[in-house]
């Protein structure tokens, strides 16, 4: 299992069916032994750009708070934002969130959650779209599968932190008597039927779930749940934001027809 300080390179990529229209985002973190982590999301309505913003948004949200190499190149084939970030942030904020001729910044929602969760450690490149790089053209992938109401399917791993790494394998020896790979792989499965089938049954009898506990579900950390927007499909469900209780959000999930 990779750490976070062995993260190698992050690109994100958003898209639009219409701009505005239907939207998806997506986001990928490349390791150095070759894994990655990919995440990504559906807005209802939106543009091209909001997209853009949001998938670098949710890596770094999820990258909030970890261990992380001196410098990670970030690939954007956006040159709003790239440029954005690194050359016209500041001016707008001292501005007041107004651009050089006076008018109000677009996005500036997304904008200010970018500037809180950007960090030095973060080099920000631009990347020319659709010119063979993997990176960009699996985000793109991913990003256009959910602008189109599908669910790409996600590879998705939990790095650990160098220091966990090196107790666990200091606590935890190598155990060379325990079950075959094939055992594991089918405990996987039936663990993953049991969770499709509890998203199922929530689904079915109507019950809202929070944040958390739709996190829990989906075995992601809770800012991939509230990063994603106010509607989006997971697996074989459309899941949206009904409304918010105290400090908590509360979601709802529709079975989408097959």
């Amino acid at each position: 299992m990779p750490a976070f300080s062995d993260i190698e390179s992050i690109y994100t990529d958003g898209a639009c069916s219409g701009n505005p229209g239907p939207g998806g985002w997506g986001s990928v973190i490349y390791f150095t032994d070759g894994s990655c982590h990919e995440i990504g999301g559906f807005v209802p309505q939106t543009t091209n750009n909001r997209m853009e913003l949001q998938a670098a948004i949710a890596i770094l949200e999820w990258l909030q708070d970890k261990p992380l190499p001196q410098s990670i190149p970030l690939y954007t084939d956006s040159e709003y934002v790239r440029n954005g970030i690194t050359k016209w942030l500041a001016g707008w904020k001292r501005k007041g969130w107004k651009t050089a001729k006076g008018k109000p910044v677009l996005n500036q929602d997304l904008w200010q959650q970018l500037d809180r969760l950007n960090a030095p450690t973060i080099d920000w490149r631009y990347i020319r779209a659709h010119a063979g790089h993997q990176g960009n053209e699996r985000c793109d992938q991913i990003a256009r599968a959910f602008s189109q109401h599908q669910t790409p399917d996600l590879h998705q791993i939990n790095p650990v932190t160098a220091m966990s790494e090196a107790s666990e394998s200091h606590q935890h020896p190598p155990d060379h008597t325990g079950p075959h790979p094939g055992e594991s792989r089918i405990s996987h499965l039936q663990d993953l039927v049991e969770t499709l089938e509890i998203a199922d049954h929530i689904a079915k009898e109507g019950y809202l779930i929070s944040s958390s506990e739709l996190a829990d579900l989906m075995a992601v950390h809770a800012n991939a749940v509230t990063s994603r927007g106010d509607e989006w499909v997971w697996r074989n469900w459309l899941i949206s934001r009904v409304r918010r209780e105290g400090n908590q959000i509360l979601w709802q999930l529709e079975r989408l027809n097959s």
